[in-house]
């Protein structure tokens, strides 16, 4: 059965408490509106029409599905939800995690949109693709209540307003995630990552490293293993990145990373990944 006590609901980059970006594509509200959507349409089965306009691309592991019949069209019981907002992408990063024991899942879903162009002032957006990573029992570290429980004790608020712009830019955040996913190419060091200290990692929901996050890592000998097809959400205002690819090391199964960098390091690394195939628990 699934527990009976209310989501942990963090929507993160808070409209109230950072202006946007002078170059940003879409606005935040916006975009927050959407990501409330997102997680309404998964916990309802009902599915918003805002999914349901014509081109909208929904994907699930990779692979091109109806969203009709689609895991988004399953009611399913949410525990925990985590949003972070790209102006500049145009784009929201959600993580959703069910811990009901018959079918647990977590759900990381990036959804790109594009203004709609008749709405005013730009306060509304159209889906133009969903690419979710779904891991569930039988995947790759999975666990869903322990990854619930480290989950809910991080810190992924605002990044202080004070700090160095350049720190904790677009720029540098993409590079502290690329050097991570990078280690996996023969030739990269750990030494080129910059990590935070502490610096804390969840592979799955099995594995969680809590002061150092090079501890543990599993790496090629010899043989690269690039992490390829790379697609990024980035937020700013929180110094986080999603990352999804192809992990070269697990037969390119579907992948999620998320970080949280601050000041130009990593201070969280998160990781599911989709080896099994399908998504039926």
């Amino acid at each position: 059965m699934a527990p009976s006590r209310l989501p942990v609901l963090i929507i993160s980059g808070i409209l109230a408490l950072f202006p946007p970006l002078a170059l940003a594509t879409c606005q935040q509200s916006a975009l927050r509106i959407a990501a409330d959507l997102y997680y309404k349409t998964q916990t309802s089965a009902d599915i918003d029409a805002s999914f349901l306009g014509t081109g909208v691309q929904y994907l699930e592991n990779s692979r091109q599905v109806d969203i009709k019949t689609g895991l988004l069209s399953q009611k399913l019981a949410v525990d925990y939800v985590h949003s972070i907002i790209d102006q500049d992408g145009c784009a929201v990063f959600t993580e959703l995690i069910v811990t009901n024991p018959a079918n647990p899942y977590v759900i990381n879903a990036q959804i790109f949109y594009k203004e709609d162009a008749g709405a005013p002032s730009g306060d509304h957006v159209d889906v133009l693709k969903v690419d979710t990573v779904v891991a569930t029992t039988g995947d790759w570290e999975f666990n869903a209540t322990a990854r619930l429980a480290y989950v809910s004790r991080e810190n992924w608020g605002p990044l202080n307003s004070s700090r160095p712009q350049q720190d904790d830019a677009r720029a540098s955040i993409q590079a502290a995630a690329d050097a991570y996913l990078d280690l996996w190419t023969k030739g990269n060091s750990e030494r080129a990552v910059p990590w935070a200290a502490p610096c804390s990692r969840l592979d799955g929901g099995n594995t969680y490293w809590p002061d150092e996050c090079a501890v543990g890592l599993v790496l090629p000998a010899s043989a690269a293993a690039e992490n390829t097809n790379r697609r990024y959400v980035i937020d700013e205002t929180v110094g986080a990145a999603s990352v999804f690819c192809d992990f070269g090391s697990l037969g390119n199964a579907p992948d999620s990373h998320e970080f949280r960098v601050v000041g130009g390091r990593i201070r969280y690394v998160h990781q599911i990944t989709a080896t099994k195939g399908d998504i039926e628990g």
